[in-house]
């Protein structure tokens, strides 16, 4: 999701066996990176993206697969525009939608009122566990990886029920 958290929907079987200590089996999923880079042109919004983004992992097939989001266009996105594009996996296929944990993760944890122990605890262990991404972090490697200029997006709507019916 848009805060560092990894997570997707599991059936209510499986659910309820975990709920009971009951093991749970999964294949581990390929991993999609999908580097973001530069900046959005003055007016074009978060939906303006999201479409975009949608239109293109569509095209590439990420079925059953998690899709990370990287590299230095994410100091340009909000917390908000984050959640946007993690929250539309559902609609690009993906079974999730992932953005690492970084400085506007930590602003947002603030801006919100978490406690401030918390916050720097949140920080310390990513940083500690090889999580953190800032400008230095190196691209991480994945199963397949595609790229966006965040100054390509261009103004687009969709629908009227389906966001894969994307006009620019």
């Amino acid at each position: 999701n848009g805060l560092g958290v990894l997570g997707w929907g599991v059936g209510g079987i499986e659910a309820e066996a975990a709920m009971l200590g009951q093991p749970v089996s999964m294949l581990i999923p390929e991993v999609i990176g999908f580097k973001l880079s530069g900046q959005m042109k003055e007016g074009n919004t978060a939906t303006d993206l999201v479409l975009t983004v949608t239109q293109m992992l569509r095209a590439k097939g990420v079925v059953n697969k998690f899709v990370e989001f990287y590299g230095p266009g994410l100091d340009n996105l909000s917390l908000a525009d984050r959640a946007t594009i993690a929250n539309m996996a559902p609609e690009y296929g993906a079974t999730c939608g992932f953005f690492p944990i970084d400085a506007e993760t930590i602003r947002y944890l603030t801006f919100t009122g978490r406690d401030p122990h918390r916050v720097k605890l949140v920080e310390a262990y990513a940083k500690e566990q090889g999580m953190w991404r800032d400008a230095s972090t190196p691209d991480p490697i994945f199963t397949d990886s595609m790229e966006l200029n965040l100054n390509d997006v261009e103004p687009s709507l969709a629908g009227p029920k389906r966001p894969q019916d994307r006009v620019p």
